[in-house]
């Protein structure tokens, strides 16, 4: 099956008239599903109060978990933010999906390559409507961004973060503006980025009722420039000190437009047909642009860019009303890989033979239907950074050359870290010395696997 089709930048007229229909009050009672796809970016494992936080607001996105099943062991393809979405898009690893570091964020970067086939190219074959909202990372050429890549419409910005008022990239200077409806350059300057896509978001929620959609929302925050809403900043301000106030306003400014969503769903009729996800792309970060900190990982170690588990263990949450457990809790191994093949399934979206193949990902459906049902990743491997690897089979986890999260370089003395997790969730000690059998055992396991890889390409940035 040929998912590519000619690119075609759509006018921005053409754009907006998608949107000129009225909304229709009744939902069609047989449909399939819609799937609202909520990634966030930069996000702390434990910066949810269903995830342990006592000091966040957070109740609309912990309404989902109380409704809808949430997972402790869900992983992140990778420790940043492109590979880790490539991953989502593909089901497959960063190394398969042809993108292993980050997309450039100047027009003219290249990202994904174009012959990787996304959820989006599935599902529209399979008879659904796709938009794309927010953050893209994953390539800044029009054969490459998202109506290339099987959105039929698309609204916000193509490289790793803007400011949220002006729209510009101010990084890596000249700062370039970065905001886009359907391939077309849009200027709406002062106005909140987070508003200006819920209220485009809602649009298009309003007026897609007979037909199944597909939304990826990836929201752009707490990712640094960290600008809440005004309210949220007050809130926290004596709350507690920075970074942490200023993180904290960021979670509950995207809590706010969760809610915002979920109600127009509900005014729409569509809420008992949606399928909501909700994950994060990695764990938080201790960059300078973001104040060295802020977010909170728990018990668990490191942070973005690390292979330690708060950079790759993430919350992720799956809700369908009516059809899914509510209010239950899965401990099993899931990866970001394992989307594609699980919500198609739900949505009995058809995945043709060849792209099922060569998918890393599997469907999860019985693990979130039976508490009992077993992983259907006994090992899984990571490899980001050049040289920092890990490896996970069963409990046991060993990491080469890992990076501390504050400076995203391989930490002195920790050339070779083996934990039991098990044992030892938060990797405080290395018991690599203790165990150098399961050490050249993982080593094997994560050699054979880099040789199942494609010949490795010069990356095009």
């Amino acid at each position: 099956m040929s998912f590519k089709r000619p690119f075609v930048v759509l006018s921005l007229l053409i754009g907006e008239s998608l949107f000129a229909a009225p909304a229709i009050a009744q939902v069609p009672t047989t449909r399939r599903p819609n799937v609202l796809f909520i990634l966030t970016d930069d996000q702390g494992y434990a910066d949810l109060n269903c995830y342990g936080s006592k000091d966040l607001q957070t109740p609309a996105i912990d309404s989902l978990a109380a409704g809808g099943t949430k997972f402790t062991q869900f992983y992140a393809s990778a420790p940043i933010c492109s590979p880790s979405r490539a991953s989502i898009m593909t089901g497959k690893v960063p190394q398969k999906a042809g993108l292993e570091t980050l997309a450039g964020s100047q027009h003219g970067a290249r990202g994904m390559p174009t012959e990787q086939v996304t959820i989006a190219e599935v599902f529209k074959a399979g008879g659904y409507d796709t938009a794309h909202f927010g953050k893209w990372h994953m390539g800044f050429v029009p054969e490459e961004m998202p109506n290339a890549q099987g959105f039929d419409y698309s609204f916000g910005f193509m490289g790793g973060c803007i400011d949220n008022y002006s729209h510009y990239y101010m990084w890596g200077g000249p700062n370039k503006h970065d905001l886009w409806r359907n391939g077309v350059e849009i200027f709406e300057p002062g106005k909140y980025l987070a508003d200006l896509i819920t209220d485009e978001f809602s649009r298009y929620v309003g007026t897609h009722v007979q037909k199944p959609w597909l939304a990826y929302w990836a929201i752009n925050m707490p990712h640094y420039p960290v600008q809440p809403a005004e309210k949220w900043r007050a809130y926290y301000a004596d709350k507690m000190s920075y970074p942490r106030n200023d993180y904290a306003a960021a979670i509950s400014t995207v809590d706010d437009q969760v809610a915002a969503m979920l109600k127009k769903l509900d005014d729409s009729g569509q809420r008992q047909n949606t399928i909501v996800v909700f994950m994060s792309d990695q764990g938080q970060s201790y960059e300078q642009a973001a104040g060295l900190g802020g977010g909170s990982s728990g018990i668990y170690r490191g942070g973005k860019f690390s292979l330690f588990e708060g950079g790759i263990r993430v919350p992720a949450i799956i809700n369908w009303p009516g059809h899914l457990p509510a209010g239950e809790t899965r401990t099993q191994l899931v990866a970001g890989v394992d989307w594609l093949p699980t919500l198609a399934e739900l949505c009995d979206v058809p995945l043709p033979k060849d792209v099922a193949e060569s998918m890393d990902g599997k469907s999860f459906n019985d693990i979130i239907k039976n508490v009992e049902a077993p992983t259907h990743h006994s090992q899984f491997h990571w490899w980001s950074g050049g040289t920092q690897w890990a490896v996970r089979d069963g409990d046991w986890k060993l990491l080469h050359d890992a990076f501390d999260p504050r400076t995203a370089k391989p930490i002195p003395g920790l050339e070779t870290f083996l934990v039991n997790l098990g044992e030892d969730p938060g990797e405080k000690a290395n018991v690599a010395k203790d165990h150098p059998e399961i050490v050249e055992r993982l080593t094997g396991l994560h050699d054979a696997w880099v040789a199942t890889l494609p010949e490795k390409k010069k990356l095009r940035n």
